[in-house]
């Protein structure tokens, strides 16, 4: 864990080294104040020796000015370490978050992405920060005020030891008890900005059904188990104070009343007394800041240990060593293809696949609710990887080719339609960044999207709020189809993708990919029987298996599934699932 995170300091190594020489000559100027005090006391003051006040105040005076230019440039170098290292830990997050398949996006939730790249990186950052400057100079200041104290007077220094010793032990037995519930603190966070993103999310679904009660009881029940894990977790740290405190006190109270005693018999002086009391407080400083260390740590392991679980998550799909960077054409064979969501799960959610589609098809499937049309689609441009068997894409293993290549000829609308915040163009230039203007036009042109941009005021520059808010159901499909069809894909997949649109408005988009895309293989995921009884074939899908494969005519003769669907539908149901499933 801490090789993974510490391979993100990078170009900030020299400020964290910087920083904590800094903080060392801080504390080697505080050091040496208290026995120029004492020499000011015992040969100055006591002696009544101006010239050695004077000249032992200058040098006092020198050494706090050090100290003080030593602290702020430790101040200057550990905030721009910290702020460098916690922004190299966001950039290699996200950028390792962007080589995830679905199957690794699958053990991270977006809530918890989000809480780890934000509040489990501010804690690392705080954590950072301060080991560089109070780690460093804590530690140090107690060692060099113990090792003045016994230089001084080793009986009396045995006090401070005996104190250190006894608030190590202290504070090891709560930061072990800590740990646990910092920990659950922040996977509680997670639900927390879950139910927070699925609110924002969903207000216009909220306020619909009169939900807002039950959204407010929701989160209360999400921040009242933070608070009380919280509580716990803090309940354990803050005696700390308590035992610090006594601690401090205790160790003055027994320094004065035993210096006291070696002052009347003339084995201590008064100056070395106070440089004594002056050094406890050193000591018992450094004590209180490394408390705050173990704070800030504890709080923060929970923090780095979830931060290394993202950095350390690999792909589950990568490129072959030496990939292909060509597709023939858009023909599709699938060949003994088992597929599970999880590999450890008895029952395959796809079985005993075997397909061929010639390029330039037009496929349809169909299939109830859970059969696995969307698995079966997805394994063609690899967002997941087949248990068994093959999927061929242009005659060649799918798992042959370079994967931002594949992905840029098999083109899917997927069934959960996302926009981006920005213009319509820039939206449609996810499929082609240097695509024209006129391209754009024309991708809309067959999606059916003009008929809508061009009454917009402002046409294609038109700002799409974050997710497409500003935009109905079926207009964001329309446009995201036009994006998927500006890369000029050799396979265009559409998932459900015409279920917002009114049934002409999809007979125009079908009949416009049949005129002007002829080359491209089109597998179409509909519900409606009328979307898909024009296309070549249609795929029959049931319980994971395809249940029949042929035209319109053959299906409607031959497969009890598809023939039930047609008859509800035509006769006015329009319920797929109501006998979809049965066969």
């Amino acid at each position: 864990m801490l090789k993974t995170l510490g391979a993100q300091i990078k170009e900030f190594k020299a400020d964290s080294i910087k920083t904590p020489i800094a903080m060392l000559v801080e504390v080697l100027m505080e050091t040496l104040i208290p026995l120029l005090m004492a020499k000011i006391i015992d040969d100055g003051i006591q002696a009544g020796n101006l010239k050695v006040i004077y000249l032992t105040g200058l040098g006092m005076l020198v050494l706090a000015v050090i100290g003080l230019l030593a602290g702020l440039a430790g101040g200057i170098f550990g905030a721009r370490a910290s702020a460098g290292f916690a922004r190299n830990l966001r950039k290699a997050m996200f950028e390792n978050i962007q080589t995830f398949s679905f199957s690794n996006i699958d053990k991270f939730s977006t809530a918890g992405l989000v809480t780890r790249m934000t509040t489990d990186v501010t804690n690392i950052q705080n954590a950072y920060q301060m080991i560089l400057r109070m780690g460093v100079r804590a530690p140090m200041s107690m060692i060099c005020a113990l090792a003045m104290a016994f230089f001084i007077n080793a009986r009396i220094a045995t006090i401070y030891l005996g104190a250190v010793i006894f608030l190590a032990i202290i504070m090891g037995i709560i930061m072990k008890f800590a740990m646990k519930y910092f920990h659950d603190v922040f996977t509680k966070y997670d639900e927390l900005n879950s139910s927070v993103q699925e609110n924002v999310t969903g207000i216009r679904v909220s306020k619909a059904f009169v939900r807002e009660d039950y959204e407010i009881n929701r989160f209360q029940k999400a921040s009242a188990n933070i608070y009380k894990l919280f509580t716990k977790a803090e309940s354990m740290v803050v005696l700390n104070m308590p035992v610090m405190m006594f601690t401090v006190y205790a160790c003055i109270l027994l320094i004065s009343w035993v210096g006291a005693h070696m002052i009347v018999s003339d084995t201590l002086t008064t100056g070395e007394l106070m440089s004594l009391l002056t050094y406890c407080m050193n000591i018992l400083m450094s004590l209180m800041m490394l408390s705050m260390i173990f704070v800030m740590i504890t709080m923060s392991m929970a923090s780095a240990e979830r931060i290394s679980e993202v950095l350390n998550e690999k792909a589950d799909l990568v490129n072959p060593e030496n990939p292909d960077y060509e597709i023939p054409d858009g023909s599709i064979k699938f060949e003994n293809v088992v597929f599970r969501y999880n590999k450890t799960s008895e029952s395959p959610v796809l079985s005993d696949i075997n397909l061929e589609i010639k390029s330039g098809e037009t496929i349809g499937v169909i299939g109830g609710t859970g059969s696995a049309k969307t698995s079966l689609v997805n394994l063609i441009s690899r967002l997941y990887d087949v248990d068994e068997g093959t999927v061929y894409v242009g005659g060649k293993d799918v798992r042959t080719y370079d994967l931002e290549m594949l992905r840029d000829q098999v083109s899917v609308v997927l069934q959960k339609n996302v926009l981006f915040s920005g213009t319509i163009y820039e939206n449609l230039r996810w499929g082609d960044i240097n695509a024209t203007d006129e391209e754009c036009k024309r991708a809309c042109e067959l999606a059916c999207a003009d008929e809508f941009i061009e009454k917009m005021p402002q046409g294609y520059n038109t700002f799409i709020e974050q997710g497409g808010t500003n935009v109905s159901g079926g207009q964001k499909q329309r446009l995201c189809i036009a994006r998927a069809l500006i890369k000029k894909p050799k396979i265009l997949i559409l998932d459900d993708s015409t279920s917002a649109v009114d049934t002409a408005t999809d007979a125009k988009i079908r009949n416009a990919f049949a005129t002007e895309i002829p080359n491209t293989t089109k597998i179409i995921i509909a519900q409606r029987i009328s979307s898909v009884q024009n296309a070549d074939k249609i795929i029959v899908m049931d319980d994971g298996k395809i249940n029949g494969f042929g035209n319109h005519d053959e299906l409607l003769a031959n497969n009890e599934i598809y023939r039930d669907v047609y008859e509800a539908q035509t006769g006015g149901s329009g319920d797929f699932d109501e006998n979809g499933g049965e066969a």
